[in-house]
């Protein structure tokens, strides 16, 4: 198992630091959030995404089932609120911030549609969702192996299944797609830089939903 050293290391690396932005920025462009506002990131890690979300100017919370993982995010600085909990049970109330977002973590969890449900009551704007996307080279290259080992893959169809169940109901799902050539060799990001995100066919999955 990769320490929560080796797994911040891997963003640092050409593919990896490369990865990270295309999903950062998918992840932007389907939910926004305007400075000041407060956001949730539900299985934070080493907090990476949480990090780039505050230097967006948001006030963020990262929250995290593993304790190494928060006690090493809290050395790589960064004006975030770390706190341990579990996703499928929030220990917040209603409404307690504006956004909430979800990079991967769901893939590990074992009732994602009772995360996204928690995410929802704690959010009083918006979630956004990173997944790994079943119908992509990256699922064929790498489902079942290494970091991705016990990780769950889904499709638009699974994430439209949770979203139905949403009270109050969404009112739009937003979805795009990013990692489309995950050897992050130059060919494939010149590749990537103009397929349209709305290509059903990139190893990261992206969904934004809003509330009424």
């Amino acid at each position: 198992m990769n320490t929560p050293q080796d797994y911040e290391a891997w963003y640092h690396t050409p593919r990896g630091a490369w990865i990270a932005q295309r999903e950062f920025a998918l992840l932007w462009r389907l939910l926004p959030m305007e400075r000041g506002a407060t956001l949730l990131d539900v299985g934070t890690g080493t907090g990476h995404f949480a990090r780039r979300y505050a230097a967006m100017g948001l006030h963020v919370t990262g929250l995290d089932p593993d304790a190494a993982a928060l006690d090493y995010a809290r050395t790589l600085g960064g004006a975030i609120d770390y706190r341990a909990g579990d996703a499928q049970a929030l220990p917040f109330a209603d409404g307690s911030f504006d956004h909430c977002a979800a990079v991967t973590s769901l893939c590990f969890v074992p009732d994602p549609a009772q995360a996204l449900s928690e995410m929802w009551r704690v959010a009083r704007r918006g979630v956004v969702l990173g997944l790994l996307h079943r119908r992509s080279l990256l699922y064929r290259q790498k489902a079942g192996r290494g970091t991705y080992a016990g990780a769950r893959w889904d499709d638009a169809a699974a994430v439209r299944a949770w979203v139905a169940g949403l009270e109050p109901a969404s009112t739009e799902l937003r979805l795009g797609y990013a990692i489309f050539l995950p050897d992050g060799k130059w060919t494939s990001r010149v590749i990537e830089s103009v397929l349209p995100t709305t290509v059903p066919w990139g190893g990261f999955m992206a969904a934004g939903l809003t509330k009424r």
